[in-house]
């Protein structure tokens, strides 16, 4: 099956040495991709440690309480099931088989020659997932999707696809990780995201990621007239280097944009992260907020709010705190309003935990690393919209563990 046209090949092949100005470049020469040797794995070929690291990345292997799982390990499909009617998630290559490659969707959100990772994943695509809400669907369960990595210093190219049809409601939970065993490794995903009229999409991401792992995730999100996406990611892990930048495009009357970011840099760890919105349709809404902390690791945390309607309303916030002598956060805000009348705001800000602080809390019977854990937690406010009690408990004892070793 040909899931590129010519021109679509022809502008890949162009891109292959098209570098991302302001971040690391990637020798993918470096890694390995040879889908053709994989063995499909299954739940019972995981090993327990692994199942462990699916769960910690949100992913139940029992399939509890979740609308439909999928879980894709290197190349292959590991598993996809579903329990919910209204909700199709099935591997994106069937999915292309299914509807006649799916034109309405396939590379329309994302540019296959925005770069370099993007033009691999177009040429060299393994596969990724295709989830859809029907028209009036309301699911009162997430529908959970993983891609995982077990092999060392693989090259994982997936492309991913979300629909959430008219007045239908979804909730995600997906997400990335690594195997204790994988000490390198590279990720590059594509993901499209449609939501229709109406429709509402909340889609938590935890990234879980090894060490020594490099990830280039690219995802551009539609909303149509009165949509609402909300998105939740989570990094708590030490990652070797992440770049992404996910652009939400409003593009109807009343459709809203809210971007929640909590995360963790341990020392070795560069992150360029950050979200943006363009708001092109009358009384468009965006929120952009971060929480990053730097256990002496560096984030660049970006925000890019874009007002194109007098009527529009906006917020970025970027907030940062440092927990080490070494490290990095720079916070870049902008606000960018094209026509007169738009109402953006933003703040940012990086410092430490005062002394004070502390000491108050010392005063109460706290230790030291008590008193500071207490602190992170309080900054980082990690109760997030929908995430499963299980898993908010997970992450409520990360961020306990305020010292570089429990990060």
């Amino acid at each position: 099956m040909c899931h590129l046209t010519d021109q679509q090949r022809l502008l890949a092949e162009q891109a292959q040495e098209k570098v991302c100005p302001y971040a690391e470049d990637i020798d993918l020469n470096g890694y390995i991709h040879e889908p053709e040797h994989d063995q499909v794995p299954t739940y019972d070929k995981l090993l327990a440690d692994e199942r462990e690291t699916l769960v910690k990345a949100g992913f139940d292997v029992d399939d509890h309480d979740r609308a439909a799982s999928f879980l894709q390990v290197n190349h292959e499909i590991g598993h996809c099931s579903r329990q919910t009617e209204g909700v199709e998630v099935m591997p994106m290559r069937q999915a292309l088989e299914k509807y006649d490659g799916l034109p309405e969707y396939w590379w329309q959100a994302v540019k296959l020659d925005a770069d370099k990772y993007t033009a691999k994943v177009a040429l060299d695509f393994d596969n990724g997932y295709f989830i859809r809400a029907l028209a009036g669907t309301k699911t009162q369960l997430p529908v959970q999707a993983c891609l995982f990595m077990n092999s060392e210093k693989v090259l994982q190219n997936v492309h991913n696809i979300i629909v959430v049809e008219e007045g239908a409601e979804l909730e995600i939970i997906s997400g990335c990780a690594t195997s204790h065993q994988l000490k390198q490794g590279l990720h590059l995903g594509v993901s499209e995201l449609y939501i229709k009229k109406n429709a509402r999409l909340s889609f938590t991401m935890i990234h879980h990621w090894g060490e020594e792992v490099m990830t280039r995730p690219r995802t551009v999100v539609q909303v149509e007239e009165g949509g609402t996406y909300i998105s939740n990611y989570i990094s708590m892990k030490r990652v070797r280097s992440l770049q992404m930048y996910p652009t939400a495009y409003l593009r109807g009357r009343g459709a809203t944009a809210r971007f929640n970011s909590i995360v963790a840099a341990p020392s070795g760890s560069h992150l360029d992260m950050g979200s943006r919105v363009v708001l092109s349709y009358p009384e468009c809404k965006a929120e952009v907020i971060s929480r990053t902390v730097s256990f002496g690791g560096d984030i660049i945390a970006r925000g890019h709010l874009i007002g194109e309607d007098p009527s529009v309303k906006a917020h970025l916030e970027c907030h940062g705190l440092m927990l080490r002598k070494h490290g990095l956060i720079h916070a870049i805000p902008e606000l960018e309003g094209r026509v007169s009348g738009v109402e953006m705001s933003h703040e940012a800000a990086v410092g430490k935990i005062a002394q004070e602080e502390v000491e108050y809390l010392m005063a109460r019977g706290l230790s030291e690393e008590e008193a500071t854990s207490t602190i992170v937690r309080g900054f980082l406010n990690v109760a997030i919209e929908g995430l499963p009690a299980s898993l908010q408990k997970d992450l409520d004892e990360l961020m306990a563990k305020s010292d570089e070793g429990g990060m």
